[in-house]
This record gives C-alpha cells, sequence and structure tokens, in this order.
C-alpha cells in the first residue's frame, strides 16, 4: 500500500483512490492535484514519479501514465503576465512538463498556488543528483 507524505495535498479523494491503485507499496504520495482543460483530468506527485490520467493518450482511451522523475528533461510555468512569482504564488496555473524523447505536456491547474506547489515538489527531485 502507498504511503503518504505529512503534507500531501488533495483535491479530490476519488482522484487520490486512483493514484493508489497504482502506486508500488514503498511509494509515497506528495500530492494529488485535479486538473482543468480538455485532455488530462488530475495529476498525482509521488516521492519515485509524475502520475497523470490522460483521456487522449492512447487516441480515444483513457490511460494512467507514469513518468519518472529521472526521465523529466525540464519543467516550467508559462508566462502569461510577465512575472513568474507575485505575492510567493505563480501568477500561472499552467506547468509544462518535457519529458526526455517526447513532446512535453501542459497541465493547467486549479490555482497558481496548485502550479507552484507542484512545480518545487518536481524540481526537488530533478535537483536531487
Amino acid at each position: 500500500m502507498a504511503q503518504y507524505a505529512e503534507d500531501m495535498m488533495v483535491d479530490k479523494k476519488d482522484q487520490l483512490e486512483k493514484i493508489e491503485a497504482v502506486c508500488l507499496p514503498n511509494e509515497t504520495i506528495r500530492a494529488v492535484f485535479d486538473l482543468k482543460g480538455g485532455g488530462t483530468g488530475f495529476l498525482g506527485l509521488t516521492d519515485k514519479r509524475v502520475i497523470y490520467y490522460d483521456k487522449a493518450f492512447l487516441k480515444k482511451k483513457k490511460a494512467m501514465v507514469s513518468l519518472p522523475y529521472r526521465r523529466i528533461a525540464c519543467v516550467a510555468s508559462e508566462d502569461n503576465s510577465g512575472f513568474f512569482i507575485r505575492s510567493g504564488f505563480f501568477v500561472s496555473d499552467t506547468l509544462i512538463i518535457e519529458p526526455i524523447g517526447l513532446e512535453p505536456r501542459t497541465f493547467i491547474f486549479r490555482g497558481g498556488e496548485k502550479a507552484h506547489r507542484a512545480h518545487n515538489i518536481i524540481m526537488e527531485y530533478l535537483l536531487e543528483e
């Protein structure tokens, strides 16, 4: 069974349950964020990978997609106002993750503070080495 980080953030319980179902026994869930926009329904962050529910991954089929942190080339916040940070939070609610060898994926969060939190969690693992 998956473990939970002490500061875990979860938007919806049913999305957490779907992330739990694909986690390894020693994996720690850090956050599960509900997303808006077409294609992706939610994004989960664990201590090992990014997991997202993609309604368009395999044409018209739904898929849970796992992206290990070691396979991420970069992460970016869309600049939609000229500044990335205002009052301590990302202005943008859009995060772009570029996997090594794959097309970038765009995730639109329900608020800039959630995009900021996801960015920080991902960066913790990208900068570990």
